[in-house]
């Protein structure tokens, strides 16, 4: 099997009305992405998903389509899509960095070999660990009472688990914590997520005074750019600290490993450019003894599906203490493909048809793509 054609489409689906989330970095209001068709000279195609957002990697829908025809398809067009390691290689030589775009296409491969096999993602990374995956819901740093509607929403349909936004404003923020425990009861496992919005003092200060409102972990409490500052407030308090925007690559795991500075990776696919990338540094967690929890940058239904293969097979994930982000298309106004995943309230379940086992809903492509 070859691969003939390297087709990018570039779509924008907005949030659904009152899910609109909030956090250090803005305000997320619609997602303009790329989806991603490889075509084969057996008439297999295979799908990838970039989600790609300038605050996270620089990345914008008009670089990674420029990426994907200029630089990278002239590296994978002749080549057999089965081949993912040869191919990743062939990729990172062609084109620096640029995660979210290159995760499009590994994901897109490995939907073609699981097509090609017959069987579905999970069974090529392994095989199931678990049947479902415990996830959470994310209440964005919006004013109390509308993170306190939204985690009455959240509870309502059954979520066990929720995370909060913080890192604007200390007072707000811990207000608005402790409004979304008076919601939630004492038995509702929460986490706050800062997104590089403390400094080290603030973060000290802040998980100080949550200790006693029972969070589940703290979720990048500071910049990226001092692995030893993290590691510092990860000694100041008893909540498990958990790396995002520190962890990219894994050099980054490496660094975040040696310096102690975080109990938790939260890893996916999009971040790290592809499901074999995010598998390696999970053994880089397993050989620091931590481990991993299942990030997302909201992701539409094939970004989704690669995440739920992933989620039930790797071993360093650890969703039943720390449940998944697998919730992009709870929060958009469309999937992308034809047949919605099985997301919560409580558990998600993954695909189980050959690939990632989701095919493309043309209907909604052509109300979505913003190049006809």
């Amino acid at each position: 099997m070859k691969i003939t054609q390297v087709e990018p489409i570039p779509i924008n689906v907005p949030l659904k009305q009152g899910l609109t989330t909030k956090t250090a970095h803005g305000e997320h209001i619609d997602s303009p992405y790329v989806l991603l068709r490889l075509h084969t000279d057996e008439g297999l195609v295979g799908l990838g998903e970039a989600t790609v957002a300038p605050r996270w990697s620089g990345e914008t829908s008009a670089s990674c389509i420029e990426a994907l025809n200029a630089l990278l398809s002239p590296v994978l067009v002749g080549e057999d899509p089965t081949r993912v390691s040869f191919l990743r290689q062939r990729m990172d030589r062609a084109l620096k960095h640029n995660p979210f775009t290159k995760a499009a296409v590994e994901m897109a491969l490995w939907d073609l070999a699981g097509k090609a096999a017959g069987v579905p993602v999970y069974q090529l990374l392994g095989g199931r660990l678990r049947d479902e995956v415990p996830i959470k819901m994310v209440v964005g740093a919006f004013d109390i009472d509308k993170a306190r509607s939204l985690a009455e929403r959240f509870l309502d349909w059954g979520v066990r688990c929720l995370k909060v936004k913080v890192g604007l404003d200390p007072a707000g923020d811990l207000a608005r914590v402790k409004a979304v425990r008076e919601v939630a009861g004492p038995d509702i496992p929460i986490g706050i997520d800062a997104n590089c919005g403390w400094n080290a003092a603030q973060a000290r200060r802040m998980l100080a005074r949550l200790e006693d409102v029972g969070i589940l972990f703290a979720e990048q409490p500071v910049g990226t750019d001092d692995p030893a500052a993290m590691a510092d407030v990860r000694r100041s308090t008893t909540i498990p600290v958990m790396a995002d925007e520190s962890i990219f690559t894994l050099n980054d795991a490496f660094h975040l490993t040696h310096n102690h500075a975080a109990d938790i990776l939260s890893v996916y696919p999009g971040k790290h450019a592809g499901i074999q990338a995010t598998l390696e540094i999970g053994h880089v967690a397993r050989a620091a003894g931590i481990v991993c929890a299942m990030g997302s940058n909201l992701e539409l239904g094939i970004g989704t599906a690669a995440m739920l293969h992933l989620a039930v097979a790797e071993p360093s994930l650890d969703s039943e203490t720390y449940p998944a982000d697998l919730i992009g298309p709870l929060y958009h106004d469309a999937d992308m493909i034809t047949e919605p995943l099985q997301l919560g309230p409580e558990t998600a379940k993954p695909p189980t048809e050959p690939g990632l086992g989701v095919e493309l809903d043309e209907d909604q492509l052509a109300r979505y793509r913003t190049d006809k």
